[in-house]
């Protein structure tokens, strides 16, 4: 669901937010986990619907817990020093429901953190050298990260089995 037209700041950055967070889940019904997984880009093989989903819960936990909390890596996330900056993405052993429902407890954290925070706040953890995130500002990217995958799920969707649009959620 949108937010209110009238909302205020922080009610319409978390309203687009989960809004988007929830079109996810919805894009991936009633595929097969051979279509969740297979691979249609020969020059981006790791974009399949179950890598995009996993990238999207990795980059909530980045930003919200590594980021925003400063919640050090304690060896948990598949992004390591010289490895495959798509690592996230390996997940040909993962059933698609599995990675969903890993987002969804992602984006529910992330929530439960951002609550925490004013707009004006910035990240706890040093992870650039031209300073740090506002609350604001993480709120915004991350829209536009889910908006952009999003539309990538809307492509390989299509590609798959013609399913396009927004025809669900009418």
């Amino acid at each position: 669901m949108r937010p209110p037209l009238t909302a205020d700041e922080r009610t319409q950055l978390t309203g687009w937010l989960d809004h988007l967070r929830s079109l996810v889940r919805v894009k991936c019904e009633g595929l097969s986990e051979a279509d969740a997984h297979r691979s249609l880009l020969p020059t981006s093989p790791l974009t399949t619907v179950a890598g995009l989903v996993s990238h999207l819960r990795w980059v909530e936990y980045s930003w919200f817990t590594e980021n925003l909390l400063g919640t050090p890596d304690e060896g948990q996330t598949p992004f390591t020093e010289g490895g495959h900056p798509d690592a996230e993405m390996f997940v040909d052993d993962v059933p698609l429901a599995r990675l969903l429902d890993d987002y969804d407890a992602e984006c529910a954290r992330s929530n439960e953190i951002v609550a925490g925070f004013d707009l004006g706040d910035v990240e706890r953890a040093v992870v650039r050298d031209t300073g740090h995130a506002s609350v604001r500002y993480i709120l915004c990217h991350m829209i536009e990260e889910t908006a952009r995958h999003l539309g990538h799920l809307d492509i390989i969707r299509e590609l798959l089995d013609g399913t396009t649009g927004y025809e669900k959620l009418n």
